[in-house]
């Protein structure tokens, strides 16, 4: 069931009104849709505000499951998906989406706001296989939310066959150093 506090364009509302509900102070963008501006931004809602993106059968990935989970204050411009569902997808290409083939097993997803996303610990591997300045940053800012989410992600990566594993484990495990050091002060 959809939020009844996110708005889509042309659902109850047109672009125009939408866009002079916002210059009026009374909504505010998130994500794929818009909330109003004294709402909580939740992750709910900001999973919910990709319900038309991802539909049933996508879950958010990489940047995009981090920023649901709260670890980025903005939604990425090109939003992260894979297949949620075991059968091949036809996806009809589009621009402000990066489409990876590869199912997401059910073990790896979480129900947020009506959609699919992975969990933080399957999140924080997919982030360091990337490797970049921008993911391992999000790595580290989603690891800081919750320290063991770290060694949970860790403990996947050991126990499945992920391309970019190795290097992935090395990030992770200084993430986790970097971690224990600040409990430890």
């Amino acid at each position: 069931m959809a939020s009844p506090f996110l708005y889509f364009t042309d659902d109850r509302l047109s672009r125009a009104e939408l866009t002079a509900a916002c210059l009026d102070g009374h909504l505010v963008a998130l994500g794929d849709a818009y909330m109003p501006a004294d709402a909580v931004e939740t992750a709910a809602l900001r999973a919910g505000s990709l319900a038309l993106t991802l539909g049933d059968t996508l879950a958010a990935t990489h940047l995009t499951a981090a920023w649901v989970h709260g670890a980025l204050p903005l939604a990425p411009s090109r939003h992260t998906v894979q297949r949620a569902v075991p059968r091949r997808l036809h996806v009809v290409p589009d621009r402000r989406v990066v489409y990876r083939d590869l199912p997401v097993g059910a073990d790896d997803l979480q129900l947020v706001g009506g959609v699919f996303v992975t969990s933080p610990e399957r999140t924080l591997a997919d982030l360091a296989r990337v490797g970049d300045a921008e993911h391992i940053g999000a790595a580290g800012l989603l690891a800081d939310m919750d320290p063991d989410a770290a060694a949970r992600a860790i403990e996947r990566l050991e126990a499945g066959t992920l391309p970019y594993k190795r290097s992935a484990l090395v990030r992770l495990r200084a993430i986790a150093a970097g971690l224990q050091d600040d409990v430890t002060r």
